[in-house]
């Protein structure tokens, strides 16, 4: 297949666009800049230069391809409304171009409040529905599609995607850990979090275009749950610091944006998912990963 790719640079995106290639499919990667271009152009992809709000540029992308793998968002923590706005005219855009074709167009989902006091599992439909909802109720939305002969997937991808060079949400627990002189957790602690290898959540995209069924949900989760006391300790080992609980109220200020995040449980099933495509998510642990120096 020819696959177009947004997110193409990003951290899990880098890694997607190198399975796709390694499996014999041609990746045409959106670029924002140069240095992405160059980047890019390097691994052996295709480049289209552009950005989440060229919505010409994606449409052509999308035509252009046997196949659309939606991983850009801009991550504007401050202006979720941009955010939601975007993500919701991505979809429009990049999945309108599909209609009718039974292309199939995956996207990245998430995990963060689909249950509560559960593991979330692949059944358990997201209540981010319309523009004011977390990710501006994307997967929904693209869901819709699946009506309109679109083969729509979500991947909705463990809150920690680990391993060395990620600077994501764990990065971000790292450096408040450094920058306070203590590897903090919230509360008792016991909020988990899933976790997935970085390669392990790409091969998983790859499967997923290949071989799944439209409206599939599928969960990029190696380990279930990982207590967020688990984490905030194996960060005090690597960095020789003291790990200590804060307070709920205070892990904002502690953590920053990610604070409210660390505070949440965020843990789920993949048993589904496994069984659908025979995935079998291989790869260091999350705690392994953080000993290795990972986050060092």
């Amino acid at each position: 297949m020819h696959v177009f790719v947004t997110g193409a640079t990003g951290w899990i995106g880098t890694a997607v666009v190198g399975e796709l290639l390694g499996a014999g499919h041609e990746v045409t990667g959106l670029a924002r800049s140069d240095t992405a271009a160059l980047a890019l152009a390097k691994t052996g992809a295709r480049v289209r230069r552009g950005d989440l709000d060229d919505l010409d540029g994606l449409r052509d992308g999308a035509i252009d391809a046997h196949a659309v793998v939606h991983l850009g968002n801009k991550h504007d923590w401050a202006n979720p409304a941009e955010n939601n706005r975007t993500e919701r005219a991505a979809i429009e855009t990049l999945a309108g171009a599909l209609a009718g074709t039974d292309r199939p167009f995956l996207l990245a989902g998430a995990l963060a409040g689909l249950v509560r006091g559960r593991p979330a599992l692949e059944t358990d439909v997201s209540p981010a529905v319309g523009p004011d909802s977390m990710r501006g109720g994307g997967e929904n939305l693209a869901l819709e599609y699946v009506e309109k002969r679109v083969r729509v997937v979500s991947v909705r991808f463990a809150p920690s995607v680990h391993g060395a060079g990620d600077h994501g949400f764990l990065a971000a627990i790292t450096a408040a850990a450094r920058r306070h002189g203590v590897s903090a957790y919230v509360g008792d602690g016991t909020a988990a979090w899933s976790a997935v290898h970085r390669p392990a959540a790409a091969r998983l995209v790859r499967l997923g275009l290949e071989a799944a069924p439209a409206g599939s949900r599928l969960h990029a989760v190696a380990e279930e749950a990982v207590t967020t006391r688990e984490i905030a300790e194996a960060i005090g080992r690597t960095l020789d610091l003291p790990v200590a609980s804060i307070a709920p109220e205070d892990a904002a200020e502690h953590f920053g944006f990610v604070g409210r995040f660390f505070a949440t449980d965020m843990s789920a099933s993949s048993t589904a998912t496994r069984e659908l495509l025979g995935w079998t998510p291989s790869g260091p642990t999350l705690v392994e990963d953080i000993e290795a120096g990972a986050y060092a």
